[in-house]
């Protein structure tokens, strides 16, 4: 019996439980009608949700076959009578015709001939003048007023202002690199001579190269010294006095002209045994 499977809802089990029981309390109809509520509660949801979830669709369907009506509005225009024509009003004054076009007399630049060549005509007579038509405007002028010349008379020709190239260029793109006199192998001598080794890089054993870029100026001379990698000890300072002592350079050469050229360079500072 208890092996076999046991459906407790059944009515059978439900007089058993309630044996001897009131029946009439009301728990009674309540388990026995309880697997009917719940079989009509279901039912019931499923057919809302389902109804709730295909009512906008239904709907589209029924909007998008039934043709909506145009709303067409009619608007009244009404046409303003034209203004009443005032017989006072004079009539526009007629349009007159251009003037014919008139003979002008040019004048030829003059051309010098022998005297044998030279055909005696009669001058121009005044009357002549009178009847020619040498412009589109006839101005008179006083005869003795002094000759203004009202037009820009100019400056002549301008020879091109100079503008100085005052760009730095790189030692490596230049045509002509500027340079020591001499070379560099005076240069590096001239450095031997000049270095004063400071005494706290003695002190402390600090030996090196101390990595400097400075201006070689049109005239040679050395400009904008800085110190691109430090060595410390007072080596970075020795070594600008030494480059702002220098003799001046031969400046580099651009397009056959001398300009303002970049270098770097470094010095050495080593111990001797």
């Amino acid at each position: 019996m208890f092996g076999s499977k046991i459906d407790l809802l059944k009515t059978e089990w439900l007089d058993v439980v309630f044996a001897n029981k009131n029946k009439k309390y009301g728990a009674y109809e309540l388990r026995k009608q309880s697997a009917a509520n719940t079989t009509k509660a279901l039912v019931i949801a499923s057919s809302v949700f389902i109804l709730m979830f295909v009512a906008p669709k239904i709907i589209s369907l029924i909007k998008g076959k039934l043709p909506e009506e145009e709303v067409v509005k009619q608007v009244e225009v009404v046409v303003a009578p034209p203004p009443p024509v005032n017989p006072e009003t004079p009539p526009p004054p007629p349009v007159e015709p251009p003037p014919p076009k008139q003979d002008q007399i040019k004048f030829p630049p003059p051309i010098v001939k022998p005297d044998n060549e030279v055909i005696d005509k009669e001058p121009v007579q005044i009357e002549d003048l009178k009847k020619a038509d040498p412009g589109q405007k006839t101005i008179e002028g006083d005869p003795t007023a002094d000759i203004v010349i009202a037009g820009p008379v100019g400056d002549g020709p301008k020879q091109a202002a100079v503008v100085e190239d005052t760009k730095v260029y790189d030692f490596v793109s230049i045509e002509t690199q500027p340079g020591f006199p001499g070379g560099l192998e005076k240069f590096y001598a001239y450095l031997k001579k000049a270095v004063r080794y400071p005494a706290m890089a003695q002190e402390n054993n600090i030996q090196g190269k101390v990595f400097l870029s400075f201006v070689v100026e049109k005239n040679g001379k050395l400009t904008d010294i800085k110190v691109e990698r430090k060595l410390g000890g007072g080596t970075d300072e020795e070594a600008i006095r030494v480059l702002k002592a220098s003799p001046n350079w031969t400046p580099g050469i651009q397009n056959g002209k001398p300009v303002r050229v970049k270098y770097n360079i470094p010095i050495s500072f080593t111990l001797s045994n």
